[in-house]
């Protein structure tokens, strides 16, 4: 619990300043609160620290100035390898970034799945009740066809985060 709570303080004082897309510039922290409400709350079975505390901060190194050894220091190795299994390569073009989320999903550990159903669960939701702003209904369709091709991926890893994904995903708009 001490994990957790630590990397919630530390995620939203890197996250201080960010805002979402939608059209009420929510909090950034929002969202990575919401994926530790996921695995802990909506779903049984997953208490380890360790992934609890890698969803608070899955975005910190390639959205803020985190640097590993900072999440080394306060987290321990093995948070820094699920955070890192989740970080993009911000020096790629967004479109080959997006390609490898598909192609890495089935190798990454069974932690960094667990945070990557997460995500995805909570971005289909987001997208579905509060999109960007200035996303048209064409590229919403896209990123939801997107995110199921990451999270068919990642199938087998867990049941019940799975069904939550696919509830998400029914949620699609529709032309």
């Amino acid at each position: 619990m001490k994990k957790t709570i630590l990397a919630a303080n530390f995620a939203a004082n890197k996250h201080r300043d960010q805002r979402r897309k939608d059209r009420e510039a929510s909090p950034y922290i929002n969202h990575p609160l919401a994926l530790a409400f996921v695995l802990t709350n909506e779903v049984d079975g997953i208490t380890d620290e360790d992934v609890i505390a890698a969803a608070i901060l899955h975005d910190t190194i390639e959205d803020t100035k985190t640097s590993t050894s900072e999440i080394t220091n306060l987290f321990g190795e093995n948070v820094l390898r699920i955070v890192m299994e989740l970080t993009d390569d911000k020096s790629l073009p967004k479109a080959t970034r997006k390609q490898l989320q598909i192609d890495h999903a089935s190798h990454l550990s069974r932690e960094a799945k667990l945070v990557k159903l997460a995500d995805k669960i909570c971005n289909l939701r987001d997208m579905a009740y509060s999109p960007p702003f200035d996303w048209l209904l064409e590229r919403q369709q896209e990123y939801f066809e997107w995110a199921k091709a990451v999270v068919d991926g990642l199938r087998g890893t867990h049941v019940e985060l799975e069904a939550l994904f696919d509830q998400a995903y029914s949620l699609k708009p529709k032309s």
